[in-house]
């Protein structure tokens, strides 16, 4: 089963993600509602994948993703971005994002980008 750790700041999103993720058979081992504590519980949980918001408080879903890549090259990471962050979504591929999808998202669009990881 692929494991998943959901990071976004707004409870909300993380439990939409969650239970769209389940019912397509993934395992949510975590969640983090800011970059910081995403770093963190990556290299705790180390999950398969990761869906990363971009616009978090403390440290951002860019950040994030630059300090999980540098210690695990190998990292699956989807960035969820919301519309107008083209240039941040870039620097995300650029950076080791293996992926990313625009909020607000369907199920099918989540899943589709997840299987392709």
């Amino acid at each position: 089963m692929k494991t998943v750790l959901v990071v976004d700041d707004a409870a909300f999103m993380r439990i939409s993600i969650r239970k769209m993720l389940e019912k397509n058979g993934y395992e949510v081992i975590g969640e983090a509602e800011n970059g910081a504590v995403a770093v963190e519980k990556y290299f705790e949980l180390k999950p398969y994948i990761v869906t990363m918001d971009i616009t978090m408080p403390e440290m951002n879903g860019l950040e994030a993703l630059k300090a999980i890549v540098a210690k695990d090259k190998n990292a699956n990471i989807l960035m969820v971005s919301a519309m107008g962050q083209e240039a941040m979504v870039k620097d995300a591929v650029l950076s080791g994002a293996k992926g990313f999808i625009v909020k607000p998202f369907k199920e099918d669009s989540l899943i589709k980008a997840l299987s392709k990881m």
